[in-house]
């Protein structure tokens, strides 16, 4: 059985040692302000490559827009 976690209300497949850069490597993420969190909890843009993801966690990845 396929290990999920939520990114932002959806299921995406877990795997061990899954990080939240891995995260943004596979979905392509490079908007220049994003905000993170796990679990509702906010990670700084300096500890995304060592924030391991665990299985049954919530992430929600949120580029910011600027405009009028």
């Amino acid at each position: 059985m396929v290990q999920i976690i939520k990114l932002n209300n959806r299921d995406f497949p877990w795997e061990e040692g899954l990080t939240i850069e891995k995260i943004m490597e596979i979905k392509r993420f490079t908007f220049p302000k994003i905000i993170v969190k796990v679990n509702g909890k906010l990670i700084e843009k300096e500890d995304y490559a060592t924030t391991v993801v665990n299985k049954g966690d919530n992430v929600e990845i949120i580029h910011l827009l600027a405009g009028g």
